[in-house]
């Protein structure tokens, strides 16, 4: 697993807060991607803009795939599981490095978001 995160914690461009908006953009998304969307500041740049991608597929996806499954009892296995994933994900991100989720860091690099 060690093998699918990049540290980045050489790159001299990365700031204390890049590494705080891209864990809160995993924790608390979709809100936060999209309120990173709209902050010209944040927005552009390139660490953040990687994370926040895919922050917001993965919490839209979260965010659907959660609405369905909760009137049956899957959902009550799947909200804990991608709740705990984003906050993984979110305290990698914190430590500076790229985060590869399976499909959608694909997908987001092929659309070109990243």
């Amino acid at each position: 697993m060690a093998d699918q995160y990049t540290n980045v914690s050489s790159d001299s461009d990365v700031t204390a807060d890049d590494k705080l908006w891209a864990m809160l953009a995993y924790i608390l998304s979709p809100i936060v991607p999209v309120i990173i969307l709209l902050m010209e500041d944040k927005k552009n740049r390139p660490f953040i803009r990687a994370h926040n991608a895919q922050a917001l597929v993965w919490g839209l996806l979260y965010t659907i795939v959660g609405t369905i499954t909760s009137a049956f009892l899957v959902g009550l296995c799947i909200l804990p599981v991608g709740f705990i994933l984003s906050v993984y994900w979110g305290i990698q991100a914190y430590q500076g490095k790229y985060v590869n989720i399976p499909v959608i860091t694909n997908f987001c690099k092929q659309q070109g978001w990243e």
